[in-house]
């Protein structure tokens, strides 16, 4: 079977159900989104050295694929996310008791990693903007999800940066 269908060759897609919407319809820029994120991921991955950070980053792929399903209109349990949320800010706290006190602007860059994971922030930040702009009440947990994501992602640069922060 072929990868190809043709049936997007005028700019319509599928959601799940079989519902036929523009490429540009909302659910589809906020699905796409966190595949965009979920792809990035991949590539900070592969330039990891920890297998514990390493692990712990394709398990929110995982999490993602499961908001991205949600997204296109399965009816996917998503509480999950709670303690998954709790694990992000345990993981934060834990970060943050290894670093000096945050007292001005950091732009991004510093090394490698560092500078994949500040990346990873903003494509978290806009994927969060993409569920927001659904106004549906149904997404309430990616949401809280994606913005403590976005915060993990940035003390995780800012870990990986090992001092090395350029401040304003």
């Amino acid at each position: 079977m072929p990868i190809y269908t043709k049936t997007g060759d005028g700019g319509m897609t599928s959601l799940y159900g079989g519902k036929r919407v523009l490429k540009s319809d909302s659910l589809v820029e906020a699905y796409g989104t966190v595949d965009e994120l979920s792809s990035f991921m991949g590539l900070t991955v592969s330039k990891i050295r920890s297998t514990k950070d390493r692990s712990f980053l394709i398990s929110i792929q995982k999490d993602l694929y499961l908001i991205m399903a949600s997204l296109s209109g399965t009816n996917t349990d998503l509480t999950f996310l709670d303690p998954r949320i709790m694990e992000f800010e345990r993981a934060i706290d834990q970060y943050d008791k290894k670093l000096p006190k945050l007292t001005k602007f950091i732009i991004p860059g510093g090394n490698e990693v560092s500078a994949l994971f500040q990346v990873l922030r903003v494509l978290t930040r806009r994927a969060e903007r993409k569920t927001v702009a659904l106004d549906d009440g149904r997404y309430l947990l990616p949401i809280k999800y994606l913005n403590r994501l976005s915060d993990l992602f940035f003390t995780m640069a800012r870990s990986y940066n090992r001092n090395r922060e350029i401040v304003l």
